[in-house]
């Protein structure tokens, strides 16, 4: 069974058709990318997929629940993280984690918010408000509250939208480590070095539709075969950036 399996998916505002009939499976325990850039129907078929919107046509269902006729289901099996942390900057690490655990009604709070401390390394900053956090930090914190009850299937939109490079890394790390887990990561992305290092297979959203859908390897055979030219690899800003910090923090 598909963690994630979408058909005929349609979605107007208006005199705006933004989904024309979206249609992709989701394998379980895998990190499938959406990628397209702004305005392209991302973060609008990842609400339908939430069950914060409703679809004009078509089916969807999610940790195989129906999307439309099993919202509560969905939803308890589901989380999502949106463009911006949802991180309460006047508590500190420890106490927005315990505050979802409370909400999500588990027991021993406290305990939860240790164990995901621990896991997103932020164990030692648990104590300090998050107004104090790096964006990485703050977005590591963000995934992990939106990691409390264990849901099967966790929605990450745009997930580093205004990160610097290092910041970017710490959350591709986390993502690799929640599908090792088994969870099943859909991502939205307009970045294509982030759905090339990440994703199991990518999709891409063009103009309400999905245009190509396929592995890494798979989507490269689309292209005509590269000319070979023999040329001096030059380091990219990136890489001059992140040598360095390392050389600094050393």
């Amino acid at each position: 069974m598909s963690a994630i399996a979408v058909r005929g998916i349609r979605k107007s505002f208006g005199d705006v058709e933004v989904l024309r009939g979206v249609d992709l499976e989701v394998a379980p325990g895998s990190v499938f990318a959406l990628l397209g850039s702004n305005g392209a129907g991302k973060t609008t078929l990842v609400r339908i997929l939430a069950t914060l919107l409703r679809p004009d046509a078509g089916e969807a269902s999610v940790a195989g629940f129906d999307v439309g006729t099993q919202a509560a289901e969905v939803r308890g099996a589901i989380s999502l993280t949106g463009q911006f942390a949802a991180v309460d900057d006047m508590l500190t690490g420890r106490e927005n984690l315990v505050l979802v655990a409370r909400l999500r009604h588990l027991p021993d709070a406290g305990a939860v918010a240790d164990e995901l401390l621990q896991r997103f390394d932020l164990a030692e900053a648990g104590g300090r408000r998050a107004s104090t956090y790096s964006g990485g930090m703050r977005r590591r914190l963000d995934i992990a509250m939106s990691l409390i009850g264990n849901p099967p299937v966790i929605f990450l939109d745009e997930p580093t939208t205004g990160l610097d490079p290092q910041a970017r890394l710490e959350v591709w790390q986390t993502v690799k480590a929640l599908a090792d887990g088994g969870t099943t990561v859909l991502l939205t992305t307009q970045y294509l070095d982030e759905a090339e290092h990440l994703a199991d297979r990518i999709a891409i959203l063009h103009d309400g539709r999905i245009i190509a859908n396929g592995t890494l390897v798979e989507l490269k055979r689309l292209l005509p075969p590269a000319k070979v030219e023999y040329v001096e690899k030059q380091p990219s800003l990136e890489d001059v950036f992140l040598a360095i910090l390392e050389k600094e923090a050393a």
